[in-house]
């Protein structure tokens, strides 16, 4: 079992976020500890339990986890151990914001359990922060890396965001020679996308922001594909590359369909054909928790085309690729004539060329 906790509290939105986020001064630890632990509670009899007695690992994601008290981290994963098994070694994720390490704070997230810290840097270039909405500045990166290898933590991913506006001058390539330079033992880079109830999503209806061209958005990938792998980093999944021994194991267990739990708003969960997701606003989920409510707000059960489109598109986000034989021979043939993919120990895989298709190449398939 691999277990998820969302935390929606943010010190502000970003430009381009249109996740279930909360933007609070004072973050209300305290409630928000127990409307998890009340959910938690509620899954202990879950069926799914029987087929996966133990936990693999836990990650806190968000909104901005490290915005509210450490103490709250070190609570629920407190709770969580008294109830089900954590393997010994699981990999226990907490994603951070630069501003919000501290040397304390990152002793403190160590001590309740955290081993790996994802670190939202996102850029080094003071404009393309401010454009953002970032609460961070430039300087305050490497700041938080020493603080996070300070207190003991020895797995650090970096997130960097490629594909900004023209306009905006940055250099992807100066900011993406920084982030190696920092030694991270993970890097997951994401391309600006224009999500409609956003910022982001209104300067662009409004004409005062211009979405990348593809050409650009390209070029910056295939500079980071190649850049990576001259660092040593394996780039095994499109959006992520790592040091040997360091593949984000909870990413990992999604693009496997592992079954997973999903606490606090929005969350989402899934077993086998089975998915479920929480309320999505804060409010609704603290008062349906206090009130012993179900946090449920839908569910879904797949069918074999959906399950067959998941598999397909999972299987081609990574470098394991799917099997050959279930892909048809033209279609592959034609992939590997384009440079899109090559066959592998009878696995079809993408290549990065490919991956910037990834979306029309699964759709060929099924």
């Amino acid at each position: 079992m691999h277990v998820y906790v969302h935390v929606p509290f943010c010190a502000r939105r970003c430009s381009y976020c249109d996740f279930a986020i909360a933007v609070r001064r004072h973050v209300p630890t305290d409630d928000f500890v127990q409307a998890v632990v009340a959910e938690w509670q509620q899954w202990q009899t879950h069926q799914a339990w029987d087929e996966s007695p133990v936990i693999d690992t836990i990650y806190f994601g968000g909104g901005t986890p490290s915005h509210i008290d450490p103490s709250g981290i070190g609570r629920i994963l407190t709770r969580i151990s008294a109830d089900r098994t954590v393997i010994a070694g699981a990999e226990i994720t907490l994603e951070a914001n630069p501003d919000d390490v501290t040397t304390a704070a990152a002793r403190s997230w160590h001590a309740a359990g955290i081993n790996r810290i994802s670190l939202g840097a996102q850029s080094f270039e003071p404009e393309a922060l401010a454009w953002m909405h970032r609460t961070h500045d430039a300087e305050r990166i490497p700041l938080a890396v020493a603080q996070i290898r300070e207190a003991g933590i020895t797995d650090l991913s970096l997130d960097l965001i490629f594909g900004l506006p023209a306009a905006l001058d940055r250099c992807w390539e100066r900011d993406l020679e920084r982030a190696i330079a920092l030694g991270p033992e993970h890097l997951s880079l994401y391309g600006l996308t224009v999500e409609e109830h956003t910022p982001l999503g209104r300067w662009t209806r409004e004409g005062r922001v211009t979405p990348v061209d593809e050409d650009r958005y390209a070029t910056e990938f295939l500079f980071a594909h190649e850049a990576l792998l001259a660092s040593g980093y394996d780039h095994y999944e499109v959006s992520n590359a790592a040091r040997p021994g360091h593949r984000a194991q909870h990413n990992s267990a999604y693009w496997r369909r592992a079954p997973f739990i999903g606490l606090g708003p929005s969350a989402h969960s899934g077993f086998g054909v089975e998915r479920r997701w929480n309320l999505r606003e804060w409010q609704a989920y603290h008062d349906a928790a206090a009130a012993g409510q179900s946090l449920m707000a839908g569910q879904e059960v797949l069918g074999h085309e959906a399950v067959a489109l998941e598999e397909t598109y999972l299987g081609l986000r990574t470098r394991e690729g799917l099997a050959a034989a279930s892909v048809p021979r033209p279609v592959q043939e034609s992939w590997i004539r384009q440079g899109w993919a090559e066959v592998v120990a009878d696995r079809i895989v993408l290549t990065a060329e490919g991956w910037l298709r990834l979306d029309a190449l699964v759709a060929s398939v099924n």
